[in-house]
């Protein structure tokens, strides 16, 4: 490919961090785009899921951690600042909306001197999962996201979330046995693995122009806040105040 843009953005909070997740694809940028984040712990599900299946709702509000749900599809997952969110959108229509974001974390995991093994909805390292999927499409465009597990810690990953359901609905999470890099002896600075991440997407996608956010972007970040990520019912059960 031709290139395209390596957004610099950081925001306060999980929920203006899902936000512009979801308006860089709103505004169907014309090359790709990379964006990497970090959350601060919160809990956040799928756009179909229902919390009550996936979440220990009495824990999260016992240590006072956010539920919060996202605009893709894909599997409940903790965040913590240990745990690097890699947003990738991609302009036009796809046929495999996982392939270009498969061959970018599987090189990641590669350059970071590990096996990688590309898995139903993510990449394993052995039989532990290092990173999860989820995907949003419009006309315009697909946003594609993983989750690269640097040194959360895996028990805190599962503190939180249900176990398997004893009647699986076709929307529940898919529960794996999780490890992060320094699980696996990779233990780098989180600057360090976030240069790996973006040589290795140039590499898929040519050369990547650090920038900050657009005027439409911001924007269109300010009107999904209003109507989704800071409307309580958007996060319960998916309902929003416009369109």
């Amino acid at each position: 490919m031709s290139g395209g843009s390596d957004v610099r953005a950081e925001f306060a909070g999980p929920a203006e961090n899902l936000a512009f997740d979801e308006a860089l694809l709103r505004e169907a940028p014309a090359a790709p785009l990379l964006w990497l984040w970090r959350n601060p712990v919160c809990v956040v599900v799928g756009r179909g899921q229902k919390i009550a299946r996936e979440v220990r709702v009495a824990d999260c509000l016992r240590d006072g951690v956010p539920v919060l749900r996202r605009a893709s599809g894909g599997g409940t997952v903790f965040h913590d600042p240990g745990n690097l969110n890699v947003t990738l959108v991609l302009p036009g229509p796809a046929d495999r909306p996982m392939e270009m974001l498969g061959r970018l974390m599987t090189g990641v995991v590669e350059w970071l001197g590990l096996l990688p093994r590309l898995g139903d909805r993510g990449v394993f390292v052995g039989e532990a999962k290092l990173c999860g999927f989820a995907v949003f499409r419009t006309k315009e465009g697909l946003l594609a996201h993983s989750t690269l597990l640097v040194d959360t810690d895996a028990a805190r990953v599962g503190a939180y979330l249900t176990g398997p359901p004893p009647d699986p609905k076709p929307l529940d999470s898919h529960r794996s046995k999780v490890a992060s890099l320094a699980d696996h002896g990779v233990r780098l600075p989180h600057g360090q693995v976030e240069t790996v991440v973006r040589t290795v997407a140039a590499e898929l996608l040519g050369p990547l122009t650090p920038r900050p956010p657009t005027s439409a972007e911001l924007a269109r970040h300010r009107t999904l806040l209003s109507t989704r990520y800071h409307h309580p019912p958007w996060h319960s059960d998916g309902r929003q105040l416009g369109p």
